[in-house]
């Protein structure tokens, strides 16, 4: 029987961590609520990728919001997705604005953002935010309650 979930190849099993963001697969499925608007949130506490100059890890807490039309991102192939980034070297605005990208492509969504809170390298946090455009008036979207790094104390 055919469902809405029937395309995907990801989920139910045992699936590698793909090598790069350029090999992994994002998938989608439609979304049931499509003729509604309202806000998808991810939160991705323990990202990791790698510095691309010294090879040494960095670690972000991304928040991911996003407003969807017609697709639904699927959860699974999202961790997936997010885990490769884990051996992949860039600085912490690249990351951050083509993972959001890469959803854009995928999802086409009414609207989406991304906050990328970067832990200290070199003793300065980085935070990177990135939208496809003005927030929408009419949908619940709370504040993403990331505050600013503030250190031990």
């Amino acid at each position: 029987m055919e469902t809405i979930y029937s395309d995907l190849t990801q989920l139910g099993g045992k699936t590698e961590l793909p090598a790069s963001p350029e090999a992994a697969t994002l998938e989608r499925v439609q979304n049931p609520q499509s003729d509604t608007d309202y806000c998808v949130r991810f939160t991705a506490p323990e990202f990791t990728s790698l510095c691309p100059m010294t090879g040494q890890p960095d670690f972000a807490h991304l928040v991911i919001d996003y407003v969807p039309g017609d697709w639904l991102v699927e959860s699974k192939s999202l961790k997936l997705f997010l885990g490769s980034f884990r051996n992949h070297g860039a600085f912490h605005e690249d990351c951050t604005v083509s993972i959001a990208r890469r959803l854009v492509e995928v999802l086409t969504p009414r609207w989406l953002r991304i906050g990328g809170y970067w832990y200290p390298r070199g003793g300065i946090p980085i935070d990177v935010f990135w939208q496809t455009g003005p927030m929408p008036e009419h949908v619940w979207i709370p504040d993403q309650g990331v505050p600013p790094y503030r250190g031990r104390g």
